[in-house]
């Protein structure tokens, strides 16, 4: 009988914990500076989760280390719902593989909420390149070897790992030229030199509408919604999928009933054609519904994929 009690009370214990939350304002931190895509979608979602939740959160910038000075900063907070981050594919998947002893495990330490969309990006190269197509540009560069290079934007970004991955799964040998940013790297894509690169939407739309640059293929395996004329790569590549995507998690061992309103909440305003179309507003593919299981599965599979990638290219920050 005592036994059966005990459970009674950590049942009702559990139960009242989905209830009561929240009583107090939820702190957002987002590991990126004022201004940037995530911080911008942070912002829009915390204005609808406060709302929903009808309590205050409260948005705060934590950049720094790859984005892991924010992490970190959620991982070790207690596990009670009122710290959320706004995870990353680089967050949780790039920059823990770039550390010999990364600060954050980005299994344990967090417990995910929704995924909320992905960043598709473009392959895409100078408009004089003689190649128009991705089994264009493939054959040109087996013709010659070392001859071509292509930028990023930095050392063990997406724009750099996404084509390390097409090197690597077509014996490809292109030369790596990083840049402080994207916007410096199109610069001289567009001028010619480097040729090509993997660009994000907000960056390559824009120039691929005005003939600066063109777009050969999107690095994910569905077709993007932003661009439908673009053809994935994977269509000349089968198995090419790759994304950066952007959701919700809570500090490792947050109580499920808490997690699951959170999720609740969130579905409810992600479903709709508003914040669809928000996201699409913001160069973002939107995520269709989803579980915090689900999403936990996604962090999980993106650690080895990421964790692979990383050590294939040599990128490294100690």
């Amino acid at each position: 009988m005592r036994i059966l009690a005990l459970f009674a009370a950590v049942v009702v214990s559990v139960t009242a914990q989905g209830q009561d939350y929240p009583s107090k304002p939820i702190r957002f931190i987002v590991p990126y500076p004022p201004g940037a895509l995530t911080d911008v979608l942070a912002r829009s979602l915390g204005e609808r989760l406060g709302a929903a939740l009808k309590q205050t959160v409260l948005v705060e910038n934590r950049a720094g280390a790859g984005t892991l000075v924010g992490a970190e900063l959620v991982a070790k907070a207690p596990a009670d719902g009122y710290t959320l981050l706004m995870a990353t594919s680089t967050t949780l998947g790039i920059s823990p593989a770039m550390y010999s002893k990364p600060q954050i495990d980005p299994v344990k330490d967090f417990a995910p909420v929704s995924l909320v969309g992905s960043v598709n990006f473009f392959l895409v190269t100078t408009p004089s390149f003689p190649a128009k197509g991705v089994k264009d540009l493939i054959e040109l560069v087996r013709q010659n070897p070392g001859k071509f290079n292509y930028a990023s934007s930095g050392s063990g970004s997406p724009h750099h790992l996404f084509m390390e991955v097409f090197k690597k799964d077509l014996g490809l040998d292109l030369q790596h030229v990083p840049y402080k940013g994207s916007a410096l790297a199109v610069l001289d894509v567009i001028g010619g030199k480097p040729e090509m690169m993997f660009l994000d939407f907000s960056v390559a739309v824009p120039n691929i509408r005005a003939g600066k640059i063109t777009a050969l293929g999107t690095s994910a395996a569905k077709q993007s919604v932003l661009m439908p004329g673009v053809a994935p790569i994977a269509q000349t590549v089968p198995g090419f999928n790759w994304q950066a995507w952007q959701g919700v998690v809570a500090t490792g061992g947050t109580p499920r009933p808490v997690i699951a309103r959170l999720n609740a909440e969130m579905q409810r305003f992600q479903n709709t054609d508003e914040f669809r179309a928000l996201l699409v507003k913001f160069g973002m593919e939107p995520w269709a519904p989803n579980t915090p299981e689900q999403f936990a599965e996604i962090v999980k599979n993106d650690v080895g994929r990421w964790a692979a990638v990383v050590k294939a290219s040599g990128a490294k920050v100690d």
